[in-house]
């Protein structure tokens, strides 16, 4: 009896029938996007409330709501949006913000008619592709259980409220998570592009080059055959190539935002263990500036580090790489400024968490924990202080 053999005409349908169920939207991911925007809401109500209980003063109108998260970077970014670069005037200081994010925003203010709206638009949109892909790829390794967890305990991190207004976190998230979705399931091509694009959106998207390198070593560990697909990781560094070009051509130096971020901000490059001095140095001015600019920068300086060492126990080695280059990434300047911001982006953190969390107490710990960090950060935010 003639043994069966594969039917190669039918292999293009199954691939595209494998990509069409990889982008349709299922309940769970319908149930997901409802609970993301049912957290959206609770948080900027109570934050809505508390800024009227602290000014004593009611907010006019829905974009008024919208109005108080329009502070710090995010006002940057729509000024970027509105007028462009230039290293004229007070535009200057902006040549450090990554171009994708005002770009998009002034695309999708063609539309709208107004830069605020387009930026929560942008970043709600975002931030539900951030689930998704995020529960995807939790999935690919661990149960269903474990990714809800791990959806939950990003969005309700003490940071997480910048997912949900006009700064970079939710669209970098989407590209970065996207990327990494891209790259366990073998479309290279798809993992390039995305991860190109998260290199205009932030600089930390070049630590994926050596994570995507060291996942298609482990994918030729596993099948002992190389893949000419996995020469589009090079695409990734292209998207950095396209900052430096707008540098270039702005102010006349490819690295001319290394200058401006020193001369605006005082931030340069030193070993990591300079911030830590610096967070420490910070526990003993005032009371605020010794909780917000000292000691919470210190606790997540040391929760990165911790979660940074137990990736390369409990995780596969691109999520390990991942944290390690953001770690050293954010800690690797004169002082340390917003790491409670940029630790939301060091995903793996929430597979640790979800794991840790098959255990009661400490689904409980982490949940009460994030929950009332996340309260207190947004609303001095949306007040007006510094909140990272």
């Amino acid at each position: 009896m003639a043994s069966e053999s594969p039917n190669i005409d039918n292999q293009p349908v199954v691939k595209r029938r494998r990509t069409l169920e990889t982008i349709a939207l299922g309940r769970d991911d319908w149930e997901l996007v409802l609970t993301i925007l049912a957290i959206k809401a609770v948080l900027f109500l109570f934050v809505g409330q508390g800024y009227q209980v602290l000014e004593d003063k009611r907010i006019a109108g829905l974009h008024g709501w919208l109005e108080i998260w329009n502070r710090w970077d995010a006002v940057n970014y729509i000024k970027l949006a509105q007028y462009g670069y230039s290293t004229a005037d007070q535009r200057k200081p902006l040549m450090v913000f990554y171009p994708l994010f005002p770009w998009t925003l002034r695309f999708c203010s063609i539309i709208t008619g107004d830069y605020l709206v387009s930026a929560i638009i942008i970043s709600t949109l975002a931030s539900l592709a951030v689930g998704i892909f995020l529960r995807r790829l939790v999935q690919l390794d661990y149960s269903r259980q474990v990714a809800r967890r791990a959806v939950w305990f990003l969005f309700i991190f003490p940071t997480s409220y910048f997912l949900h207004i006009g700064y970079t976190e939710s669209l970098f998230l989407m590209l970065v998570l996207g990327c990494v979705l891209a790259a366990r399931s073998q479309r290279w091509l798809q993992a390039g592009v995305l991860g190109g694009l998260s290199c205009l959106t932030r600089g930390s998207g070049l630590v994926l080059l050596p994570a995507l390198v060291v996942e298609a070593a482990q994918q030729y560990s596993t099948a002992r055959r190389f893949q000419w697909r996995w020469l589009w990781i090079g695409v990734v560094g292209l998207g950095f190539g396209g900052y430096l070009l707008l540098n270039k051509l702005v102010a006349g130096d490819a690295f001319a935002f290394l200058q401006i971020r020193f001369e605006f901000y005082r931030i340069s490059l030193a070993w990591p263990w300079t911030a830590v001095r610096e967070a420490i140095g910070s526990m003993n001015r005032t009371p605020s500036q010794a909780e917000i600019i000292g000691m919470q920068e210190f606790l997540f300086i040391v929760l990165g580090f911790a979660c940074t060492l137990l990736s390369w126990v409990k995780l596969r080695p691109i999520y390990s790489v991942w944290m390690t280059g953001n770690w050293l990434l954010v800690t690797s300047v004169s002082f340390v400024s917003s790491m409670p911001r940029y630790t939301l982006t060091m995903f793996p953190i929430y597979f640790l968490f979800a794991l840790l969390a098959a255990r009661r107490v400490w689904f409980a710990v982490i949940t009460v924990w994030s929950i009332l960090y996340l309260g207190l950060f947004a609303s001095l935010f949306a007040w007006g202080r510094w909140a990272f």
